[in-house]
């Protein structure tokens, strides 16, 4: 191979997309700013730092999200397998080892003879090949370039992470190990009950809090997914118990019944000596999450490693302005990660190693890849590129987006397992049509 492919940002997608160009036998300078030029989310110069939650969501094959992770292993994910092998106690979920997998994946990248890692700004559209992985925290002024290139058609919502807090400031006395649900692995997650008056109080404290960007937020602006906890509970009373604090399945051994409310926390290393508070995005400042948070009962004396912040993501409208390759018109230039708009993390590792593949194909003259709608990989694109989809806004990866099945009478249990059936299919049938793109790797 004589042709070097840019590709900037060395987050999930970038790190996947090198990786797979490097094991096809092609060169890859890989950008990525920090440490020079932080973002306001990122704490380390590592790649694949996750920004968020240390959770890459279900693993059953008949939710959409475990279907994707089984289509990525199928085609061969390297960041996937390493947050297999950093995976932490989550019940359903895979969730990992937030610094074990980020060292994992940046060892690899670095450790690959045809991936040249730089650490430096980039400021201009490269001519290509290139993909453009930077993520929705892109630079201003790579955005501004981007934004020049595809007519300023670009969009944008607010997005939060929650705060870490040090496993040895929990009170144990209070807090009990259980998995909300029998079928999940018991005690995987540690739960800080409520009772009623306890929750009021939260309640009441939680909403008059100060935040850090003092305006009411318009709900176009917030990301459903990761809206501020503060900011759900807004909209009533008892949303927070219906929503991250139900207490469903759970039995407080203290009282042996179910509490009012129960604020979860879920590991964030291997050692479980850091938890994170689970659905609590918030922009609350950081005097307010100390003094609010530390009223959920367990977490009085709490500790903070991290507090939690919130930021800006940009996207780009990519059914409007990019081809269903993720590539801008009249360029060798594609797009991939968060910046798309596909949200997640699994989503934006899928988005790299497609970039990967259209990008190698390019290279090669083979034909570029059109996944199976399908498969919960081929309908996420399908959605993201389709020139008919309207309000484009950030969309993880669902079994809303896959086409329909011919027996509209089965049951919801029922019609997720065919949907993985018919899946698992598409995608064998898939890889072996374009073995062209997987029997070359070195």
């Amino acid at each position: 191979m004589t042709d070097t492919v840019t590709v900037v940002g060395a987050g999930l997608a970038g790190s996947e997309c090198a990786l797979q160009l490097a094991h096809r036998g092609v060169p890859v300078k890989l950008y990525e700013q920090r440490p020079t030029n932080n973002t306001v989310a990122h704490h380390t110069d590592r790649c694949a730092e996750l920004v968020c939650s240390n959770s890459l969501k279900a693993t059953r094959l008949e939710s959409a999200a475990g279907l994707l992770k089984h289509e990525l292993e199928t085609m061969g994910s390297y960041v996937l397998t390493a947050a297999k092998e950093h995976a932490v106690p989550a019940g359903g979920a895979l969730a990992v080892d937030r610094d074990g997998f980020s060292e994992a994946v940046t060892e690899m990248v670095e450790a690959e003879p045809l991936i040249e890692l730089v650490r430096e700004e980039v400021c201009e559209l490269p001519e290509g090949p290139a993909v453009i992985a930077a993520g929705p925290l892109c630079s201003d002024a790579l955005f501004k370039a981007l934004s020049d290139k595809l007519g300023g058609a670009a969009l944008s919502f607010f997005d939060a992470a929650a705060p870490i807090v040090d496993a040895e400031t929990i009170d144990r006395t209070r807090v009990f190990a259980q998995s909300r649900y029998e079928e999940e692995s018991a005690g995987d997650y540690l739960n800080c009950p409520m009772d009623k008056e306890e929750y009021q109080r939260f309640y009441d404290e939680l909403i008059s809090a100060k935040r850090v960007i003092a305006r009411d937020f318009e709900q176009s602006d917030l990301f459903c997914a990761c809206q501020p906890v503060e900011e759900v509970a807004r909209t009533g009373v008892d949303s927070l118990r219906f929503g991250a604090l139900k207490p469903v399945g759970l039995k407080d051994p203290r009282t042996g019944r179910r509490p009012w409310a129960a604020v979860q926390l879920r590991a964030e290393n291997k050692a479980g000596t850091a938890y994170n508070l689970v659905g609590f995005q918030t922009n609350l400042t950081w005097p307010e999450q100390k003094r609010v948070f530390r009223l959920i009962p367990g977490l009085e004396e709490a500790e903070f490693f991290r507090y939690g912040v919130m930021h800006r993501n940009t996207f780009v409208d990519s059914p409007k302005v990019l081809d269903r390759t993720f590539g801008i018109p009249g360029t060798k230039i594609r797009l991939a990660g968060q910046i798309c708009g596909t949200e997640g993390y699994v989503e934006a590792i899928a988005s790299g190693l497609l970039a990967a593949l259209n990008t190698y194909a390019d290279i090669t003259d083979k034909p570029l890849v059109t996944l199976p709608p399908e498969t919960a990989f081929g309908a996420l694109v399908a959605y993201a590129t389709d020139p008919e989809t309207k309000d484009y806004q950030p969309m993880h990866v669902n079994f809303g987006l896959v086409p329909p099945l011919a027996d509209q009478s089965l049951k919801k249990r029922e019609r997720y397992a065919a949907y993985r059936d018919r899946a698992i299919a598409q995608m064998d049938a898939f890889m072996e049509e374009r073995r062209d793109l997987f029997e070359k790797e070195a």
